[in-house]
């Protein structure tokens, strides 16, 4: 009982978004409003379109907030994988903050208690322009001394793309992932850019890995494992080191750089083919000693068993985009009994983050949670009380709910996003929204 009101008596009034950008993602805030004094702190996934989230307004209001696995279901056809998660996913991560607050408990307590006190929080690093791996080197080794005991660069191809004789490929297709690509590759340290979602930009922004005819050369190879062998004479062989964001090239290239890589000790190789095509995970599992990476992308528990099955050593499931808290302690079963290794992506605010934190907490095995917004001080405020770091690890709070007793709304509307509504703005255009969302007839 919360303050006198029963359960059965608790119900959704509202739902409202607010897109901020710049710390340093597209990030799209989510409350849902309750007829008590609870508002449940939700979150859409990074880059993604805050219509996912009020298209499921119709559905939510008047229900009782607590039934989140009654209402998980309602939603769940109107998810997908990466993105089109985010909807779903953020509504149930604000459904478990409701449920926690209510009943003055902490989300991990929901989710079956907590294994761990404290959650190792792994650093995401990049180096802009033109650079070198002692360059790359340098930046890795102040986060080690920032305390972080698990690290992660970008290692791309696009270190290649003017070296002579290091790629071989169609007659301008480098070119034209150099002039209609380069976004993406940037936005690692911010947003995806909007013009990559239409004309040339996006049809070359949309060409998977094993369809683009780039390949690495020898000379492309000595390049890339030199990066490596700088990178590691700076930050040493004893502290694990990920690799991401390689490239659109076939999977037989990243099983050859990987070779190349086996004696860096490196942690894993992430994403190095889009994750529905198991049988090129399968093939670099079988030909190479370098862990093999992927799931961000990944919506619903059920869709990283074939994954598993493939060989993967390590899944990295979003909590904003796998269907929340529900789905992710699932992933965790299904990595016990596949005996893969998990670790959460997050790339967005302190409310992702939070959650993610609960997730690893619950669950029995976790390598780490990934944090991208050690560079922006402010990311830290955006939630009262502020997020705290203590040597790369993230204590597990036990306030109620996520822990979070309210959002910075100083904040928030400084880092609003431009071409988007006012934070918090009225969404009853969505009230009457409807369909017949019977699935079967």
């Amino acid at each position: 009982m919360y303050k006198n009101m029963k359960a059965s008596d608790l119900k959704i009034t509202d739902l409202r978004v607010a897109d901020i950008d710049g710390l340093p993602k597209h990030m799209i805030l989510l409350k849902i409003y309750t007829n008590s004094d609870i508002v449940g702190y939700g979150e859409v996934r990074d880059a993604a379109s805050a219509t996912y989230a009020k298209m499921l307004k119709s559905r939510l209001v008047g229900e009782n907030p607590l039934n989140v696995e009654k209402l998980f279901e309602r939603i769940k056809q109107f998810g997908g994988h990466s993105r089109q998660g985010g909807g779903v996913s953020g509504v149930e991560v604000a459904l478990y903050d409701i449920i926690g607050k209510f009943y003055g408990v902490p989300v991990y307590q929901l989710l079956g208690g907590k294994w761990r006190d404290e959650v190792r929080i792994y650093c995401d690093t990049d180096v802009d322009g033109k650079h070198t791996g002692t360059d790359m080197g340098n930046a890795l080794k102040k986060r080690m001394a920032q305390g972080f005991t698990f690290l992660k660069m970008d290692l791309g191809i696009e270190l290649l793309y003017d070296e002579p004789g290091t790629l071989n490929a169609p007659l301008g297709m480098v070119e034209d992932f150099k002039k209609y690509n380069m976004k993406a590759i940037c936005h690692q340290s911010g947003s995806i850019d909007k013009s990559l979602m239409f004309g040339k930009n996006y049809q070359i922004f949309t060409i998977p890995h094993y369809a683009t005819g780039i390949h690495i050369t020898e000379k492309g190879l000595d390049y890339l494992e030199n990066y490596v062998k700088q990178v590691r004479d700076v930050i040493g062989y004893e502290v694990p080191l990920a690799i991401d964001h390689f490239g659109h090239v076939a999977i037989e290239d990243a099983i050859r750089f990987a070779r190349r890589l086996e004696k860096y000790n490196i942690a894993w190789m992430e994403d190095l083919t889009p994750w529905q095509k198991t049988e090129h995970l399968k093939k670099f599992a079988q030909n190479s000693c370098v862990p093999l990476c992927t799931g961000e992308d990944i919506y619903l528990a059920e869709n990283f068993e074939k994954v598993m099955q493939a060989g993967v050593n390590v899944v990295h499931p979003d909590l904003l985009t796998v269907g929340g808290f529900g789905e992710m302690k699932k992933v965790g079963a299904l990595c016990e009994k596949y005996g893969v290794a998990a670790a959460i992506h997050m790339a967005e605010s302190p409310i992702a983050f939070m959650a993610a934190v609960h997730s690893a907490a619950a669950m029995k095995n976790v390598l780490a949670v990934e944090f991208h917004s050690v560079d922006h001080p402010e990311w830290f405020s955006l939630v009262n009380p502020k997020i705290e770091l203590t040597n790369g690890f993230m204590k597990v709070p036990d306030a109620p709910g996520l822990g979070i007793e309210s959002l910075n709304e100083e904040l928030v509307e400084k880092f609003r996003k431009a071409d988007c509504e006012k934070p918090w703005s009225e969404t009853s255009s969505w009230d009457k929204e409807w369909s017949n969302d019977r699935e079967w007839s």
